[in-house]
């Protein structure tokens, strides 16, 4: 991170006159690679609309930025420096921005400032807010008056509205979660892989592990060993050697690299259990599953639980889920459940491999709750643009 914020510094001043020099179009900011897919689809509507615009795009984290620094779709891709003042002036009358788009929860007041001094229009957009953050603490003066300086925020649910009104702040619209309309999106370009339509072809019941850690394969791979009937695509967040090694030697017998796979012909009878051992896949496997269990609900929090869900299957977590607004609405709505341990998880896959109707009725509450909750990118973008 401070390596690549020193490069931004040396970056800006020429790249931003060579790309841009009567300044960007548009500006989005997200701190790492959940909140750029919330922001992409804004993007990308600007870019079809609007091809001959310039875009930046910035990240505070390397695990977004190392992955995005090549999105096409901006003209330039770059760290956001910290919020000093002397870096934030310098930054901001070097890239010029006629928009900024900043989301979920970015709050950087020297920024917003500087910006409205600039004469950009600033927004938040996808935000979501709760009752135990400093804006609604009585010592909370200063971060009220960065949320006041926006021009407009977008929220996702009703709850945040009635939190910002409630402390004077009424510049705002429920639009919901940018997030969903990039799921359909990904189901829509999705890629056919033949090879993975003939696995599961025979099975049963194929389990998918989305973003899986091992706290999470605690839960699963006992129950898959005592149900030789099911198969399992196990994507893990992590695939270094070791970890691949690992996941082999937890699975045993049957199980393989997605890989090798794709190159065996003809395609080995004995493999139940595939470990995908590249990027970019997992949004086109979801489809083949008859349920997903998704990944970080025993960690830091879950992975993405909209991009199971849009192919209208049950989708699986663990507990860690509270401060993600679509794991609630899919426990309500029936399309989702939590578990807390080994137990609690194999009572939902025995529930789900052994009733063909209540696994059904499970995945179409999922894939509704998505197709109901699209649209947000369209109110924001006629909103702004």
């Amino acid at each position: 991170m401070l390596d690549g914020q020193q490069a931004t510094m040396r970056r800006i001043g020429e790249e931003c006159r060579r790309i841009a020099p009567d300044g960007y179009d548009l500006w989005v900011h997200a701190a790492s690679l959940g909140e750029f897919e919330q922001g992409r689809p804004l993007m990308e509507r600007f870019r079809r609309e609007h091809p001959e615009a310039k875009i930046l795009l910035s990240f505070f984290s390397p695990s977004g930025y190392e992955v995005r620094k090549n999105y096409a779709v901006a003209d330039t891709v770059l760290y956001l420096p910290f919020d000093r003042p002397s870096d934030v002036k310098y930054f901001v009358n070097s890239v010029k921005p006629r928009v900024a788009v900043f989301v979920k929860y970015e709050f950087w007041g020297n920024y917003i400032t500087a910006l409205k001094h600039f004469g950009t229009r600033v927004y938040l957009i996808s935000a979501i807010f709760r009752t135990k953050q400093i804006f609604f603490r009585p010592w909370g003066f200063e971060f009220r008056r960065i949320l006041r300086s926006y021009e407009h925020i977008y929220v996702q649910d009703e709850n945040s509205a009635k939190l910002l009104s409630g402390i004077g702040i009424n510049n705002v619209t429920v639009a919901g979660d940018t997030r969903f309309d990039r799921v359909r999106d990904i189901s829509a370009a999705r890629c056919e892989l033949p090879e993975m339509e003939a696995f599961c072809s025979d099975s049963e019941f194929t389990l998918v592990a989305g973003s899986s850690w091992p706290r999470d394969e605690d839960v699963y791979i006992d129950w898959l060993h005592k149900h030789p009937e099911a198969k399992a695509i196990c994507a893990p967040h992590e695939f270094d050697s070791g970890r691949l090694k690992s996941l082999l030697q937890r699975f045993g017998d049957g199980a393989m690299l997605y890989s090798r796979f794709v190159t065996e012909k003809p395609i080995p009878s004995s493999v139940k259990y595939l470990i995908v051992d590249c990027f970019g896949l997992l949004g086109s496997l979801y489809r083949y599953g008859d349920a997903a269990i998704i990944g970080g609900g025993f960690g830091a929090g879950i992975h993405n639980l909209n991009e199971a869900a849009v192919y209208g299957i049950p989708v699986i977590f663990g507990p860690k889920h509270h401060k993600f607004k679509e794991a609630s609405d899919l426990i309500a709505c029936g399309g989702g459940f939590c578990i807390n341990d080994a137990s609690s998880g194999g009572a939902v896959l025995d529930c789900l491999l052994a009733d063909d109707e209540a696994r059904s009725r499970a995945g179409k509450a999922a894939g509704d709750y998505i197709s109901d909750s699209i649209g947000a990118t369209d109110i924001i973008y006629s909103d702004i643009f």
